[in-house]
């Protein structure tokens, strides 16, 4: 059985953590169309639609990076042969080399054009790229208000060191792609497996007391999780410290029990 598209509205962008301007487009249309590019994401792919609760609709970038504006909203209204109404930024930019912009689609589509204009938060535009920007420098309070909720990645569980049961607190280590990671250090986060939410400190950078090589790891703090395998999701609270080297692994202790007691008091 073949589906019928009646979607009257929809939103376009490329919509990279559906964050709290993002937001401001989608309460107004019946789907999204996302512009997809593979690359520095603060949502990769699909993971879009975790946090929204419309319909998500992906155009690769390279499949409609050669399309003239004209032929582009052509496009548009072949796929959603009920569109009455788009909704973009201010600073929409569509076409092959960029050369339809948000005025332009308002002359070539018969239908409504909404452009919503720049969102600001306690004077700051809020874009994807000033979030990217907070989470290089570890400020994730920052990013998280911009977003409109707590950043988070996810990635598979993988064997660390064995170092972290034995020698130091138990932690997941974690292979993560294409997020954009924060700055190197520690935080206080809450780590889900499973169903479950549970407080948590965590760790990523390069392991410089230990073997050098860059880790994602997380502790769940007091709670004994046993073996986990799978995907395991992990959202940033707050940043406690940056990285740093330690003479050996008393000292690292040490500090990571100093770290488990602020992100107590955090999350």
């Amino acid at each position: 059985m073949q589906l019928k598209n009646t979607i009257k509205s929809i939103a376009i962008g490329s919509f990279d953590g559906i964050h709290i301007a993002h937001r401001t487009l989608i309460d107004q249309a019946d789907a999204i169309v996302i512009i997809e590019r593979n690359g520095g994401y603060l949502t990769p792919g699909y993971k879009r639609s975790f946090y929204t609760s419309k319909i998500c609709c992906f155009y690769h970038f390279d499949k409609v990076k050669s399309l003239t504006p004209k032929v582009f909203v052509k496009k548009l209204k072949e796929d959603f042969p009920h569109l009455e109404k788009i909704i973009v930024g201010y600073d929409f930019a569509f076409g092959k080399e960029k050369a339809g912009n948000a005025e332009h689609l308002d002359e070539l589509f018969d239908g409504e054009v909404c452009i919503i204009k720049e969102v600001s938060i306690e004077g700051i535009p809020v874009h994807s790229r000033t979030i990217k920007a907070y989470l290089r420098e570890g400020k994730v309070e920052m990013a998280n208000m911009l977003l409109g909720r707590r950043y988070t990645i996810d990635g598979n569980v993988i064997a660390g060191q064995g170092l972290g049961k034995k020698e130091l607190v138990p932690t997941l280590n974690l292979h993560v792609d294409h997020y954009q990671l924060p700055l190197e250090g520690v935080y206080a986060t809450r780590t889900k497996i499973g169903e479950e939410w549970l407080n948590s400190v965590s760790f990523l950078g390069h392991r410089v007391t230990t073997d050098g090589s860059y880790a994602v790891e997380t502790h769940v703090i007091d709670k004994d999780i046993g073996e986990v395998n799978g995907t395991v999701m992990i959202e940033f609270v707050a940043f406690i410290r940056e990285n740093q080297k330690f003479n050996g692994l008393d000292g690292l202790k040490k500090q990571i029990q100093d770290d488990i007691g602020i992100a107590k008091k955090t999350v």
